[in-house]
């Protein structure tokens, strides 16, 4: 048995694609985050089962949560925003023939503004989102991981990803999710100094950008470099208030 589970909010639009891709799963469960748009409509319209769950900025548990609606078999983890080939479905229902291996890694291609990325921060992506129910957790508020305990192995055939259709929804994201990441940080207690404020996002455009050979990927790799530098100095900008008592988001 193969379910696949997508966490969603607002993902009315990404949905259909998706979900088409996943046509190979046993089941399809999509966890509603209080989306405002048709999400939960779209999913049942499509034989999706739709369970209701709110929570905000905690990206692990809602996984958590869909992890403990399956009891058995095995689970693939997909974003609303992220499509299966057949490729890759084919060899996912090869793999889970192996009961030996508790999870697999899956390498993902993402593609932004009609050009894939092959290089800076999206270049060399891979994700454990396959596994066997009850033989892991996820960790982490935002970027989270899933823990699997046991062996795990790694798949050949990608993902493929087509997030932020927009710069503006590109930048509303890591607005949120910096608020996130900085909650976290702050809550594990720790700081950020104002050097670091100034020298991180300078940092980590260069990595991005040169030393990982974002410039090959022409200008939306430009602008992906320049984004996630923002993010950084958002996080770390957030975290030095956070410290000074003062919140990143409205109350």
């Amino acid at each position: 048995m193969l379910t696949a589970v997508i966490i969603a909010k607002n993902e009315a639009a990404s949905l259909p694609e998706c979900l088409a891709s996943l046509k190979f799963c046993d089941r399809i469960l999509v966890i509603d985050n209080q989306s405002a748009d048709a999400t939960a409509k779209v999913a049942l319209a499509l034989h999706a089962r739709v369970l209701k769950f709110a929570v905000s900025g905690d990206f692990a548990m809602e996984r958590n949560f869909a992890l403990d609606q399956v009891k058995s078999g095995w689970v693939l983890f997909v974003d609303a925003d992220e499509t299966v080939p057949a490729d890759l479905a084919q060899e996912i229902v090869n793999a889970i023939k192996n009961p030996r291996i508790h999870g697999y890694f899956l390498p993902r291609i993402d593609f932004m503004w009609g050009r894939q990325l092959k290089y800076g921060d999206t270049g060399t992506v891979n994700l454990l989102r396959l596994g066997q129910a009850g033989q892991g957790r996820w960790s982490g508020r935002v970027h989270e991981t899933w823990q699997i305990s046991g062996p795990a192995g790694r798949l050949s055939h990608p993902l493929i990803h087509r997030p932020h259709p927009t710069l503006e929804k590109f930048l509303q994201k890591i607005n949120f999710y910096s608020s996130v990441r900085a909650g976290e940080l702050y809550d594990a207690k720790k700081t950020a100094s104002i050097w670091q404020v100034i020298v991180y996002p300078p940092a980590k455009f260069v990595f991005l950008w040169l030393v990982k050979l974002g410039f090959l990927d022409g200008m939306p790799g430009l602008i992906h470099a320049m984004t996630m530098a923002f993010y950084t100095f958002l996080v770390r900008g957030k975290l030095y208030l956070l410290n000074r008592g003062i919140p990143s988001t409205a109350s």
